[in-house]
């Protein structure tokens, strides 16, 4: 009789591998407790994904695709270059605090492999700063911000953005707060970012 992959189940592998990896790492998981993280038996975790590489870079895929696609839409759209900063750092900060894990899952990701990043850069909801570029250009020629690379504006917000995600429990400690007063610290952040930075570029 052929096998046939059925949706729900392969789900169910995507997630388990994902707490997995997230916890372990590529190199740290195996494969057997991923297959019982999913409750079912490693020959069925082969059927499905044939090596832990495949399985990985299915997970990242999947990881990545949540969030390339908002961050381009944002990039893209027709907004002004002081909503496109406040809307970027509101959408990316309640994503993440929804998803937690992504940031340290795709840093940890490029870094044991950097090459990786060319497999789904192709993809078309990758996130192109085009856009952006030719609005910061815009905006220094007409006076309305200081000279800036485009380039470093944006690793700025990035940045900002992302560190109090992948460097939380050095902050907490820093800050001495409980698990909820960083909740409320990282809603906060949604409005003080997006001032810090625009306060920072106008002239």
């Amino acid at each position: 009789m052929t096998k046939h992959k059925d949706n729900k189940t392969e789900e169910q592998i995507l997630e388990a591998a994902q707490k997995i990896f997230q916890a372990k790492g590529m190199d740290g998981a195996r494969m057997q407790e991923i297959a019982d993280k999913a409750s079912i038996n490693k020959a069925m975790l082969h059927y499905y994904y044939r090596s832990k590489q495949l399985l990985f870079e299915a997970v990242f895929k999947k990881a990545f695709a949540l969030l390339a696609p908002q961050l381009n839409a944002i990039l893209n759209d027709d907004s002004s270059l002081e909503d496109k900063i406040k809307n970027f750092t509101h959408n990316y900060i309640s994503f993440i605090i929804k998803h937690p894990y992504l940031p340290n899952f795709i840093i940890q990701e490029l870094n044991r492999n950097p090459k990786f990043i060319e497999k789904i850069k192709n993809n078309v909801a990758f996130p192109s700063i085009d856009k952006f570029k030719l609005q910061v250009q815009k905006e220094i020629n007409i006076g309305n911000i200081i000279p800036i690379s485009a380039e470093q504006l944006f690793i700025n917000i990035l940045a900002l953005n992302i560190f109090p995600f992948v460097a939380t429990p050095l902050i907490k400690a820093f800050t001495d707060v409980d698990d909820n007063d960083y909740k409320s610290l990282l809603e906060a952040r949604k409005k003080e970012v997006s001032d810090f930075i625009i306060n920072a570029i106008k002239k």
